[in-house]
């Protein structure tokens, strides 16, 4: 595997009991949503509360490069919307399907995020310090992620999100797990997304969507008049839009990472270990109709701001 430090991982409860004050740092940045392709089955899930909420590992060590110079000194997922980050909101929309256990696969800039969860506890509210020989911080009162564990592990500065996968799934202690991508928001259903996966019985569990309006839709006569231009959002029109796309939340057994994601090359998960899944039959597609967005460049970055700003961001999470 590519640029994998084995000793770079670094593991944080987020608590209110006392805490040893410490400093560190990491960063990082993820990876965008891939058309859907081979035989993979579209069914409508439900909810259902049989499965118990598995761990989950956050891709987030890509460059994010489309952003420009946003992301010089800070990786695309620790961009804020709200005065929070991209990445905490993505583990939020997680966290109400029962998730408390998070393994954020880093890499560039992988220190900023190290350093902000290192601190989380003094940032999310009252807090007393004890200085001297044994420091430590007692933080007041409560916050969402109270409870979450959280590890970040360093999967190389260029690696492919496949071998960030697999390299982070060696601090995984059960299966199967939830796979997100940090630049991904989307009001995702997890309990009804885990109860799909439970009910079919296959190694693997992509969501599946309908593609954002990133263009203008155009309704054109036979005369090749423009009748109708909007801009409308994915959902709002979905019969404009034709095909599906992978959002990431993914469900995946243990076999699937093992069998599918090789130990001896550099791969994207989106090109061979998913095509062979789905050509083995063991990709099944979970369908959401509801909001998802990509936050891949400045002005995806600006329209989920606007959102948020409105009250009206579909993928908050209510405190």
């Amino acid at each position: 595997m590519r640029g994998l430090r084995e000793n770079m991982s670094c593991g944080v409860a987020l608590t209110t009991e006392r805490a040893v004050a410490s400093t560190a740092s990491s960063a990082i940045t993820s990876s965008a949503a891939s058309a859907i392709t081979g035989s993979a089955a579209v069914i409508e899930g439900s909810r259902s509360p049989g499965l118990k909420a598995p761990p989950a590992i956050v891709l987030c060590g890509g460059a994010g490069q489309r952003m420009g110079e946003l992301t010089t000194a800070v990786p695309k997922p620790m961009l804020t919307v709200g005065g929070t980050p991209l990445l905490t909101h993505i583990m939020r929309t997680i966290a109400v399907g029962g998730t408390d256990e998070f393994v954020l696969a880093v890499g560039h800039l992988g220190q900023v995020v190290k350093d902000y969860f290192l601190q989380f506890q003094a940032y999310a509210g009252d807090f007393t310090i004890r200085l001297g020989r044994r420091p430590s911080v007692e933080v007041h009162g409560s916050f969402p992620e109270e409870g979450w564990e959280v590890t970040c592990a360093d999967t190389g500065e260029h690696a492919g999100t496949g071998t960030r996968l697999r390299a982070a799934a060696r601090l995984v202690h059960r299966w199967p797990i939830i796979v997100a991508y940090g630049d991904v928001l989307a009001d995702v259903d997890v309990a009804a997304l885990l109860a799909f996966h439970q009910a079919h019985g296959r190694l693997a569990t992509v969501t599946a969507a309908v593609p954002p309006a990133r263009f203008g839709h155009l309704a054109i006569t036979d005369e090749h008049r423009v009748s109708r231009f909007d801009e409308k959002r994915s959902g709002e029109e979905p019969q404009a839009q034709r095909g599906l796309v992978s959002i990431g939340f993914f469900v995946l057994e243990k076999a699937a990472v093992e069998r599918y994601i090789p130990a001896d090359r550099d791969v994207m998960f989106e090109e061979d270990p998913i095509r062979e899944l789905a050509a083995d039959g063991e990709l099944m597609a979970y369908r959401h109709d509801r909001y998802w967005q990509p936050v891949d460049t400045p002005k995806e970055l600006a329209l989920a701001r606007g959102e948020w700003d409105s009250g009206k961001a579909p993928w908050k999470v209510p405190a």
